[in-house]
């Protein structure tokens, strides 16, 4: 598994992550045995969320382990907050205490990254400067980030905010590329050409804020997985011929996609499939043509103007 340069930190991270969302449902033998098959795999970095099975997707994956200082000196564990029922809350009062939710559940003294997760229109960035220094300063937390941010709302935080802003987690996958569109559609007066998020993928690179693509194999919102659905034949086809012709799964091509791209994105995976997360992982040994990377890009459907 090759590794990710995440500017501005010292954390040595997998090019691919786990998301833990899903595994609040799951045994405890099973956890064991999805959170090992990946660090045997070359994954370190594991994401989670405060909301994430009501707390429990934390809660499990610590228990089920048997956190150790040992077990976790091998992982970087990130979480996010700011999500509650019906509303989102950035105030310093619930960053602080969401993060000591998040420390207890998963029996740790220290986050090495927290998210502020999905913008909040009442968000007073002075008390997210407070609360991070304080998390900061307490050892609490290490590093800093956003989740589904536009450049203008990262440049409110950073007006504040002393830390450096690392991680920007969006929506990407073959199936959903707003954040690229826009930039091979400049100049045209055709849908594709909205720029609909301020030009977030650029303005990452240009401020070294690493992407974190989320659901890298689902389509819409949510709607399902575009892999092996009939709704996506020539998309199908040419991944799988690919993927033939590379000796892998589809699921390593669809990730292999993802990395081709020179941001140096860093792909979630949201799967408990022990197999599914072996044949993931080898698309960290592809590297895509150029012409094979605009070649799905058509294939889902996208026109090159």
């Amino acid at each position: 598994m090759k590794s990710v340069k995440i500017a501005n930190c010292d954390l040595d991270a997998s090019e691919i992550s786990l998301g833990c969302m899903r595994i609040s449902q799951m045994t405890n033998p099973d956890i064991v045995t999805l959170i090992h098959t990946a660090l045997d795999a070359g994954i370190n970095f594991f994401d989670h969320a405060d909301i994430y099975g009501g707390g429990q997707s934390e809660a499990k994956f610590a228990e089920a382990l048997g956190m150790t200082p040992q077990l976790r000196d091998r992982m970087i564990l990130q979480s996010k907050c700011g999500i509650r029922k019906g509303m989102f809350d950035f105030s310093k009062e619930h960053i602080l205490a969401a993060v000591d939710g998040s420390l207890k559940r998963l029996q740790t003294d220290y986050l090495d990254v927290l998210l502020l997760h999905r913008p909040d229109a009442l968000v007073e960035p002075e008390e997210v400067a407070d609360a991070f220094t304080i998390l900061q300063d307490s050892g609490k937390v290490k590093y800093f980030g956003v989740s589904n941010q536009n450049p203008m709302q990262i440049e409110l935080l950073k007006k504040f905010v002393r830390q450096p802003l690392i991680i920007n987690q969006l929506q990407f996958s073959i199936t959903n590329t707003g954040i690229i569109d826009a930039g091979i559609n400049v100049n045209m007066e055709i849908d594709p050409s909205i720029d609909r998020d301020g030009s977030i993928l650029d303005y990452c690179r240009l401020h070294d804020i690493t992407i974190q693509p989320w659901s890298p194999f689902q389509y819409g919102f949510f709607e399902g997985v575009f892999l092996d659905n009939p709704k996506f034949p020539e998309l199908n086809q040419k991944i799988d011929e690919l993927a033939a012709a590379y000796g892998v799964t589809n699921t390593a091509i669809a990730i292999a996609w993802i990395l081709r791209h020179p941001a140096h994105m860093q792909p979630i995976i949201g799967t408990t499939n022990v197999q599914r997360v072996q044949d993931i992982c080898r698309a960290s040994d592809i590297t895509l043509s150029r012409q094979e990377w605009y070649e799905i890009y058509r294939a889902a459907g996208n026109k090159l103007p």
